[in-house]
């Protein structure tokens, strides 16, 4: 009796005791007036900054590849470009979130971001806004010249200005944010040889912006419900029940132009297998294991093509190592 009776107690005041809220790191660590800036930038959420710097680190590197560029510059190359993606990130989600606050506040996913919550002012947040920019700004400035630099100021002012605006007017947002998030290819490529070269930026472009129309979209199918209700349009609403197939095309798209890319680059056996391969092989796991009728298998999904991104940077480093003869052995080999 006696042991019922503690194990009923036990039940009861945890019952009544008042749930922490689960606080994301960082957020956790930083003090609580500040936290909502943290968030607006989505700092807890890194996938989107890791999806931003995925062209940038392949543009460089296929751009190493092609013209020996050092591994010591290379180095320190690919953290600027971290920190760009990491800039511009920043200032997309924050524009995103002032034109979107009202629908934001309409969709139980988004409900509880700073400016949809009320937590955050429009003037707070559009001064934020500025101080990235001017950060944006200076960081670009200071780290590639010429060419490269415009095409970086191009990527942090009007591309992601504009994407917000799309969502109103038509359901191709998606198509508009695929430039967007991987016009850092073209960065990344120019910062090093100084110049354009069509075939291989087109194709590749090409291939990026199918990647981008494949896991935004998913993305995108969390919040069909709200978004119907709200007004806001996307690719996942328009392509209804030929979404599924639609996404496959956008993956042998993604694929067929990984291939191009590295045949006008040039490229050796390492990216063609390990790249171009195992990207087919992420796909075609992702495809089987999504559930694009579960909000929480979207999300999942969303964040494994952040980790798909290892697969083509990986080949593409290999090749650049052994063309600069640092794995001479498997040079000699293939």
């Amino acid at each position: 009796m006696g042991q019922n009776f503690d194990v009923e107690t036990t039940l009861l005041i945890a019952h009544k005791a008042p749930s922490r809220p689960c606080i994301k790191f960082p957020l956790g660590h930083a003090p609580v007036h500040v936290r909502p800036y943290l968030e607006l930038i989505r700092l807890e959420k890194p996938t989107g900054t890791i999806l931003m710097f995925w062209p940038f680190a392949w543009g460089l590197t296929m751009a190493a590849f092609k013209t020996g560029l050092p591994l010591e510059r290379y180095g320190f190359d690919l953290a600027k470009c971290f920190i760009g993606a990491f800039l511009l990130r920043s200032s997309a989600c924050t524009i995103n979130d002032i034109f979107d606050r009202e629908m934001d506040a309409g969709v139980e996913r988004t409900k509880g971001r700073p400016l949809a919550s009320g937590r955050m002012s429009v003037l707070g947040a559009t001064v934020y806004l500025l101080v990235q920019y001017i950060l944006g700004i200076l960081f670009f400035f200071v780290t590639v010249h010429n060419l490269a630099f415009w095409v970086a100021l191009f990527q942090l002012l009007p591309l992601f200005s504009i994407y917000p605006l799309l969502k109103r007017v038509t359901h191709w947002p998606q198509a508009w944010l695929g430039f967007a998030m991987n016009f850092g290819f073209i960065t990344g490529w120019v910062s090093v040889t100084g110049s354009l070269n069509t075939a291989v930026l087109s194709v590749a472009m090409a291939g990026c912006w199918c990647w981008t129309m494949l896991y935004d979209t998913i993305y995108a199918c969390q919040d069909i419900k709200d978004d119907v209700k709200m007004g806001v349009r996307s690719t996942a609403i328009l392509w209804g029940s030929w979404i599924k197939p639609l996404l496959v095309l956008c993956g042998i798209g993604f694929v067929a132009m990984l291939s191009a890319a590295g045949y006008f680059n040039d490229q050796g056996l390492s990216y063609f297998i390990v790249s171009v391969g195992g990207t087919i092989a992420h796909l075609v796991w992702q495809f089987m294991i999504v559930d694009l009728s579960v909000p929480a298998s979207c999300w999942e999904n969303f964040n494994r093509n952040g980790q798909l991104g290892w697969i083509v940077w990986g080949g593409l480093f290999v090749d650049y190592l052994v063309a600069g003869d640092l794995f001479p052995v498997y040079r000699a080999l293939f």
